[in-house]
């Protein structure tokens, strides 16, 4: 088992949520369990999902490979993904997103190479009248960024 056995249990509370013939249904709730845990969702954890939910494979893979904020490949402890849509940039996200990009010696894709911090483009986060917006690691917003805010992100996040 690649995944914990805390991981399965969450998972079987997710699956509890569907009908038995509908475990395809957690298969978000499940890869965002692993990707908690592991940190990325690498071939051989989707495959074991996939057996574990009963479903081929390539159904979680689709899942994992649509979905912007599954990690496919390795990203550092932080991956910080700037809003680069329109909204976003007409309040600035593209200095910020460059501020970032010198701040950290990296572009988009990148991870540094202490492993801390990955960036990321991303679409719309819905908080277009707060631009602009940046995501933590999937799970915590931060908006209305100036070079002073981020810098004190990054100091707390180090």
């Amino acid at each position: 088992m690649l995944l914990s056995e805390e991981s399965y249990r969450k998972i079987e509370k997710e699956l509890a949520k569907f009908p038995a013939t509908k475990k395809r249904s957690a298969a978000i709730a499940a890869l965002t369990i692993a990707q908690d845990e592991k940190g990325w969702l690498s071939p051989e954890v989707m495959r074991e999902i996939a057996d574990y939910l009963g479903v081929p494979a390539v159904a979680i893979e689709e899942v994992a490979s649509f979905y912007s904020m599954f990690n496919t490949r390795p990203v550092g402890k932080y991956k910080i993904a700037v809003c680069c849509n329109l909204p976003c940039e007409m309040t600035g996200s593209d200095v910020t997103a460059q501020y970032l990009k010198e701040k950290l010696h990296i572009g988009f894709g990148e991870t540094t190479p202490d492993g801390l911090f990955t960036l990321v483009e991303s679409e719309c986060m819905g908080a277009c009248g707060d631009g602009p917006v940046i995501l933590v690691n999937n799970k915590k917003m931060y908006m209305r960024m100036t070079k002073d805010r981020i810098d004190r992100l990054l100091e707390e996040l180090k």
